[in-house]
């Protein structure tokens, strides 16, 4: 009798062994699929800020765009390194041509795979804007684009590595 109830008392704690551990690698999933679900709701937000940074062409919103230490690859004369430099070609671009104008941008994200403090997202971009109020319409149609994005202290995303193709 004494062997059966060590043997029930084994099992029993067995069980509960298991299930704990069952519960647990459940909770860990279920936070784990919250923060990526956070994730992809704070990566949408940089989304929509980048369209409408870009549509207002407003320097410091378009800068604060990028992480403190981001590479823009697909800029005419070599990629400009860091959120200075960025800022300066983004003020550079509005001193030189005052009256450009985005009329279209947006975005088409195809993928996003996250990865501790990064994101890589594959997709493509539609641009159309004008060089000055008289120039004719220049239209960028379906242009790849891959993007690197850190995550931030605050739980925000940026970009870091921008190239388009």
């Amino acid at each position: 009798m004494r062997r059966i109830s060590a043997l029930v008392t084994i099992a029993f704690l067995a069980g509960l062994g298991i299930g704990l551990l069952v519960q647990s690698a459940v909770v860990t999933a279920s936070r784990q699929t919250d923060t990526h679900a956070a994730d992809l709701a704070a990566i949408e937000k940089l989304h929509k800020a980048d369209e409408e940074a870009t549509l207002t062409q407003d320097p410091t919103a378009l800068t604060d765009l990028w992480s403190d230490d981001c590479v823009k690859v697909d800029v005419p004369g070599g990629p400009v390194v860091g959120k200075k430099a960025m800022r300066e070609l983004y003020e550079k671009n509005r001193t030189e041509h005052p009256d450009f104008q985005v009329l279209k941008y947006t975005t088409d994200i195809k993928e996003v795979q996250i990865v501790d403090e990064w994101a890589i997202e594959v997709g493509y971009t539609e641009a159309a804007f004008k060089m000055s109020a008289n120039a004719d319409p220049v239209t960028f149609p379906r242009t790849k684009v891959m993007r690197v994005l850190k995550r931030q202290s605050d739980g925000s995303w940026k970009f870091a590595l921008v190239g388009m193709k």
